[in-house]
């Protein structure tokens, strides 16, 4: 029976995980801490795939020399290569993308290409992850089904930056729908909220809505936190 390895920490990507393997063939693994994927964990599951959704740390080569590593990456690559592809996709006006499967190489969202799907970017982030996590799983199945081969990435790499938390703060200058749009897109568990400050007090958005008159959100309001203090 072959082996798999499923490594993610999203709680998005673990409630689909726990229904994909109840039911997959094949021996499934999770590995849901960055210090459990190690070369020895490997040896002793002796994978065909490990794959990775929303996967924040670096892979070593050690381990893609171990096993396949496959990675899925919210943009068309080479377009979008780097961090916060949600973010930067939903801030240049993007309304949809595709979801790239590549195989993992030393350089980062440069490997080879097994398949992609197209992905909405509709509703806040949580929704967006759910979805995504949804599609995710459905190409680990068709790549365990199928094992197509991957093909280089063709065109010009255009390059994300990840964000840093401070960027979630509120944009003075802003349209209504970028206001909303920004939001939304902070808008899911372990991201950091779209805020405010004012006085000592910090308010967090969230659910938003857009209206007729504007924009309805739910605010969180909390005691404004000084520099080097950490929640």
């Amino acid at each position: 029976m072959a082996s798999y390895i499923v490594a993610t920490t999203k709680p998005w990507n673990l409630h689909e995980y726990s229904k994909f393997a109840s039911q997959a063939k094949g021996a499934w693994h999770l590995i849901d801490r960055s210090e459990d994927l190690t070369v020895e964990a490997i040896r002793r599951i002796q994978p065909r795939y490990i794959f990775f959704p929303h996967w924040h740390w670096k892979i070593p080569q050690e381990i893609c020399d171990v096993a396949e590593c496959v990675l899925f990456h919210m943009t068309d690559l080479p377009f979008g290569r780097g961090g916060s592809p949600l973010q930067n996709l939903i801030v240049r006006g993007f309304t949809q993308t595709m979801v790239s499967a590549i195989r993992v190489v030393p350089e980062v969202d440069a490997g080879p290409v097994y398949l992609k799907r197209p992905l909405s970017l509709d509703g806040n982030a949580a929704e967006i992850f759910s979805r995504l996590s949804r599609l995710v799983f459905e190409m680990i199945a068709q790549i365990v089904a199928e094992e197509p081969p991957s093909t280089p990435q063709s065109g010009d790499p255009v390059y994300f930056k990840r964000r840093t938390p401070a960027q979630s703060v509120l944009p003075a200058s802003a349209t209504l729908n970028q206001l909303y749009n920004h939001i939304r897109m902070l808008d899911a568990e372990t991201y950091p909220a779209a805020f405010l400050e004012f006085g000592g007090w910090r308010f967090e958005f969230s659910q938003a809505t857009l209206i007729h008159e504007g924009i309805e959100a739910r605010v969180l309001i909390r005691a404004r936190q000084e520099p080097g203090v950490t929640q």
